[in-house]
């Protein structure tokens, strides 16, 4: 993996930790990669630039990804057969959304986007104790299937377009639309991330925007911490877990909605 035509950046040691322990956290509590968090602290706490600190986090969210998700999978409590669907849907639709990037106007697709998103919070607000009942809008069978490997296509598609971290899908689809429990879609979702955390990993490294050392410390710290993200998340009820997934949900759709305005 090289550093491309510029400098290597070597940021503090300690401000990497501290990134990837954030990262780690919210990883292992919601079932998300942290690189929503991870990137904007990698540029402005810890000097990197933008492409690089998205390689970068990127890059800690495979190993995150893989200790966090095994910890799940111990507890019982991952779906291995939705996360091989949504993770079909998934890695094609990266494919899509690098394509709709180079050839289609994005700024009504990002309002569309953050439409989504907004309607996913409401959603987990609305839902009751998703730990013990089932609210799910399609019901078991053949559907499930196509439903799962839709809800992959559209989060790669968002990931490809936009940026975003394929968890903040993931998790709020499995819960609202298929019926999982909130700690079973957690543990499902992050298995989903660790073949797109690979490719995307594998494409940033040919293009040059990895820088090693960053990245290594960066993972090391995040997948350490995402063990007491995980026990964090067996330690909430449903209902306060489901109510900060919201509140991040609708930080992000104000983020994107900011970036639009600005674009």
């Amino acid at each position: 993996m090289t550093t491309g035509s510029s400098s290597p950046v070597s940021p503090p040691l300690w401000r990497l930790l501290v990134v990837g322990v954030v990262g780690g956290l919210l990883s292992g509590a919601f079932g998300i990669g942290g690189g929503i968090v991870m990137v904007p602290l990698l540029t402005a706490f810890a000097g990197l630039d933008a492409k690089r600190a998205s390689a970068a986090s990127l890059a800690a969210i495979l190993p995150t990804s893989i200790v966090a998700s095994i910890t799940y999978l111990v507890q019982g409590e991952v779906d291995l057969v939705a996360a091989a669907y949504v993770a079909g849907g998934s890695v094609v639709g990266t494919i899509i959304g690098g394509y709709l990037l180079r050839v289609v106007a994005t700024r009504v697709l990002q309002w569309l986007f953050i439409g989504v998103i907004v309607l996913a919070a409401a959603r987990l607000l609305l839902v009751g104790d998703a730990r013990s009942t089932s609210a799910a809008l399609i019901p078991d069978g053949a559907w499930s299937g196509l439903v799962l490997v839709a809800l992959g296509l559209f989060m790669g598609i968002a990931s490809g377009l936009f940026g975003i971290g394929g968890g903040l899908i993931a998790v709020p689809g499995l819960v609202g639309l298929v019926g999982e429990t909130d700690l079973v879609a957690k543990g499902t979702s992050l298995v989903v991330m660790i073949p797109t955390a690979l490719i995307g990993t594998i494409g940033n490294a040919r293009r040059g925007f990895v820088v090693v050392t960053p990245s290594l410390l960066l993972g090391a710290a995040a997948a350490v911490s995402s063990f007491g993200g995980v026990a964090l998340a067996f330690a909430m009820p449903a209902r306060v877990s489901a109510v900060l997934f919201a509140i991040l949900l609708l930080a992000v759709a104000v983020q994107q909605a900011v970036r639009a305005i600005r674009s």
